[in-house]
């Protein structure tokens, strides 16, 4: 079968490796890919925002099945135009990735029907959003209701900031994604991301993994897209897991049904682990960018058997190993970043970095030019690694990093800590 992925982030790199290794593949193509997924797929410059164009280099490559990688071309719809040309994809169509595509669409469902959450409003008024937060007091959330790459959530410590935040989003720091605005309950606890895979009716598990979203060591600073992630949660437990399926994601897969919008793909839960257990902060609709990295590195069984399975609706029956091992990331992205950054740097050393044992190192804003290999994003590479613990894994991982000549380039040093923490007891 020939499959074609969509993306150039460090998840495509990392949904690329994982399906290189399946024996149905024939040829794997990635659109536009990036310096590092060259090495795993033959890398195709499309629009991926031109669906005609996509559908034509499918029938011309004689491509089977289409893996969209990143949240935009879902909520744009990609999916529903391969489906109406015939073209396998892997996926929720445009109604069901409205979980992503709107914050406000997500919280009405699951208020609707009873999927635990933080308490919230909607707004379309920059005045009566900031009443509503002078009545209820800080700290608090607002977030723009639409897609903002990661970054269309601010976490208020005062009224003041969250109102200045309600301020820049309708006065479009965030473009049309912040033409609605939700403020929410900030909800205490640890958070944590869940996955499970999805055909419509069933939803299978997958794993767990904890993020690092702030810039800075110590978790400080502005948020960013990810600077790093570990895989599984220490936080959650067998029992954690059990509840999320049965009051977060199992409610939400039979409320999709319900509305006319099956949901079919990967399902990511945002979570928060509170005293009272789990509750959804946000869904995305997509594998998270770093988290699928790590998800990949300790996932043992047929990768593209499984998509190919979650798109047949044959789930019921099916089953995935999973590595016992912790996996752990670490992102290196261009300095001045999530703010002002430069790319063309060259970046060397990669080669002797990925021999040491269990590390595997996923590019996300690279490119090739001739002989070297450039920066081109913020995001630049994910350092990946496997270990019998996380301090293991860690270990593993920055010892690479120290073997990676980029000077331009920069990390977080402390990735991992809560779980190493809780580790040593």
């Amino acid at each position: 079968m020939n499959v074609l992925v969509i993306g150039s982030g460090g998840r495509e790199h990392a949904l690329c490796w994982a399906l290189s290794g399946s024996p149905e593949l024939e040829t794997l193509y990635c659109a536009p890919g990036n310096g590092g997924i060259q090495d795993v797929a033959a890398c195709v410059d499309l629009d991926i925002a031109n669906h005609g164009d996509v559908i034509r280099f499918c029938r011309d490559n004689s491509v089977g099945f289409v893996v969209v990688g990143p949240e935009a071309p879902l909520v744009d719809g990609l999916v529903d135009s391969l489906a109406d040309a015939d073209i396998k994809a892997f996926g929720p169509t445009q109604a069901a990735a409205r979980l992503e595509g709107s914050k406000g669409f997500t919280k009405d469902l699951c208020a609707r029907f009873g999927i635990p959450g933080a308490a919230y409003a909607r707004f379309t008024d920059a005045g009566a959003a900031k009443a509503y937060i002078a009545d209820r007091g800080a700290p608090i959330v607002v977030k723009a209701d639409g897609l903002a790459a990661g970054k269309g959530v601010v976490v208020a410590e005062t009224v003041d900031q969250a109102q200045d935040a309600v301020d820049e989003m309708f006065a479009g720091a965030f473009g049309e994604a912040g033409a609605e605005v939700v403020v929410e309950e900030c909800l205490v606890g640890e958070e944590a991301s869940f996955f499970a895979l999805v055909d419509g009716e069933t939803a299978l598990p997958l794993a767990t993994a904890q993020d690092h979203k702030r810039v800075g060591d110590g978790d400080t600073g502005p948020n960013t897209g990810g600077m790093g992630a570990y895989s599984p949660a220490p936080v959650m437990t067998e029992e954690m897991c059990a509840r999320t399926m049965r009051e977060i994601i199992e409610p939400t897969v039979r409320a999709m049904a319900e509305i006319g919008a099956p949901y079919r793909g990967v399902l990511y839960a945002g979570l928060m682990i509170t005293a009272d257990g789990p509750k959804l902060i946000e869904y995305n609709v997509r594998f998270g960018d770093p988290e699928c990295q790590v998800l990949m590195m300790r996932l043992r069984s047929d990768f593209l058997i499984a998509l190919l399975a979650a798109c047949d609706g044959e789930l019921k029956d099916f089953d995935l190993r999973w590595s016992n091992e912790s996996a752990l990331t670490v992102v290196m992205a261009a300095k001045g970043y999530p703010g002002a950054y430069e790319k063309g740097s060259e970046i060397r050393g990669l080669d002797k970095a990925a021999t040491l044992e269990g590390v595997e190192i996923f590019h996300a804003g690279t490119k090739r030019e001739g002989d070297s290999l450039r920066a081109a994003g913020g995001r630049v590479l994910n350092v990946c690694a496997l270990g019998p613990t996380v301090a293991d894994a860690r270990m593993r991982a920055y010892a690479a990093i120290d073997l990676i000549d980029w000077p331009e380039g920069f990390c977080r040093g402390d990735i991992g800590w809560r779980a190493v923490d809780r580790e040593a007891g």
